[in-house]
C-alpha cells in the first residue's frame, strides 16, 4: 500500500467517506502524448517546453487504443468514452492525427487540449481543419483575457497569436457551431484561486467578442496546484506555506463525489497509469493493487481503483472545486 495514505488529504477524505477516495467508473481517458511544447507557461505543472523529448510512440498509442474499445463497450447508457489528448502541446506529437483517425474510427469522442499558438506553427496549418472533419472538441488555454496577464504568464506576442487563432477555429465553426465546441481555460496568475466560473465567463465573453469578435462555448477555471513551475514561482515569492493553507482552508466536501480522479484515467507517454494529470506530474502512478501501465489495462480493476492522493489534492477541492472540466460545483 502507497505510504501516501496518511497524508493530510487522505485523511480529510476519510472523514467524508469513511473510507479512502475510490474511482467511480471510467468516463475519460486522458493520454498525455508528450511534454514537447512550443511554450513555457509559468503555471505548468509539468514544466512542459521545446527542449522536452517525452514522446508517445504509436505502439503505445495501440495499447491505449485497445483500453478505449475496451472501457467503450462497458460504457452501456453512459454514452461515449471521451478521449482526451493532452500533453505538452499534443499537436507536436507526430502520430497525433493517426491516433485521432483511429479514435474517430472506434466511436469515441474526442477532445485535444491545446495552447492555440502552436497552430501557427509549420506543418500545422491544415490541422484546424482536421479537427473539425474528425468532430474533436477543442479545449483551448487562454489564462485571462487581458494581455498583460497572458504576456506575464506565457510570453510576448502570445496573447495577439491565441486570438489570431480562435479567430481562424471560429471561422471553420468552432465556438458558433453546436457540434464544435471551443471551451477556454482560465488560470489565476497568482497565488489565489479563481473567480466564480459563470461570473467570468461572462467577462471573457464581453472582452473578446467587443474587442475581437471572438466566440466560445464555455470558459473553465482551474485551480493552479502548487506543484511544478507553479510550486517554483511560489518558493522564489516565499508563498509556498500561505498558498497550501489557502487551499486547505478552502476545502469544499461538496466537490468531492465530482472529482475528476473518480472519473477517469491518465496515460503517460510511456504507457504507465495515473488517476490525473497531477499524479502523473509528481510520478504517483496508480496503486493499491490496480494495473499501473497500459499493458496491463483491466477495466474493471480500473474503473474501481482505489485513488492515490496527496495534500496538492486540496487544489482540486479548494472553492468551488477545480478539473481539466472546470469548477465542480
Amino acid at each position: 500500500m502507497n505510504n501516501l495514505m496518511t497524508n493530510d488529504f487522505e485523511k480529510q477524505i476519510e472523514g467524508i467517506t469513511g473510507g479512502g477516495l475510490y474511482a467511480r467508473g471510467i468516463e475519460i481517458i486522458q493520454i498525455n502524448v508528450g511534454l514537447r511544447c512550443n511554450q513555457q507557461c509559468t503555471h505548468c505543472h509539468l514544466a512542459a517546453s521545446a527542449e522536452r523529448t517525452e514522446m508517445m510512440d504509436w505502439p503505445t498509442m495501440e495499447r491505449v487504443l485497445d483500453a478505449a474499445k475496451d472501457a467503450q463497450s462497458r460504457a452501456g447508457p453512459r454514452g461515449p468514452i471521451l478521449a482526451d489528448i493532452t500533453g505538452g502541446a499534443p499537436e507536436l506529437n507526430p502520430d497525433l492525427r493517426r491516433l485521432v483517425e483511429a479514435l474517430d474510427r472506434c466511436g469515441c469522442a474526442m477532445q485535444v487540449r491545446t495552447n492555440l499558438t502552436v497552430l501557427q506553427e509549420p506543418g500545422m496549418e491544415t490541422l484546424p481543419e482536421f479537427f473539425r472533419d474528425h468532430n474533436v472538441r477543442l479545449v483551448a488555454s487562454m489564462p485571462c483575457y487581458l494581455e498583460e496577464n497572458v504576456t506575464a504568464q506565457r510570453g510576448a506576442g502570445v496573447y495577439r497569436k491565441s486570438i489570431q487563432a480562435l479567430r481562424r477555429l471560429n471561422a471553420l465553426g468552432y465556438g458558433r457551431d453546436e457540434a464544435l465546441t471551443l471551451d477556454l481555460v482560465f488560470n489565476p496568475a497568482g497565488p489565489f484561486l479563481p473567480p466564480e466560473q459563470a461570473g467570468l465567463e461572462n467577462d471573457y465573453r464581453r472582452e473578446f467578442g467587443r474587442g475581437f469578435g471572438v466566440a466560445f462555448t464555455r470558459l473553465l477555471t482551474i485551480t493552479n496546484m502548487p506543484i511544478g513551475r507553479f510550486e517554483n514561482y511560489l518558493r522564489r515569492r516565499g508563498n509556498e506555506s500561505s498558498y497550501m493553507r489557502l487551499l486547505r482552508e478552502s476545502f469544499n466536501p461538496q466537490t468531492v463525489k465530482e472529482l475528476m480522479c473518480r472519473h477517469q484515467i491518465c496515460v503517460r507517454w510511456d504507457g504507465a497509469l495515473f488517476d490525473c494529470d497531477f499524479n502523473l506530474a509528481l510520478g504517483m502512478a496508480v496503486d493499491h493493487a490496480a494495473p499501473d501501465h497500459i499493458v496491463e489495462f483491466d477495466c474493471s480493476a480500473i474503473e474501481t481503483r482505489r485513488i492515490v492522493t496527496g495534500d496538492h489534492c486540496f487544489g482540486c477541492t479548494a472553492g468551488c472545486g477545480s478539473s481539466c472540466g472546470g469548477a465542480l460545483v
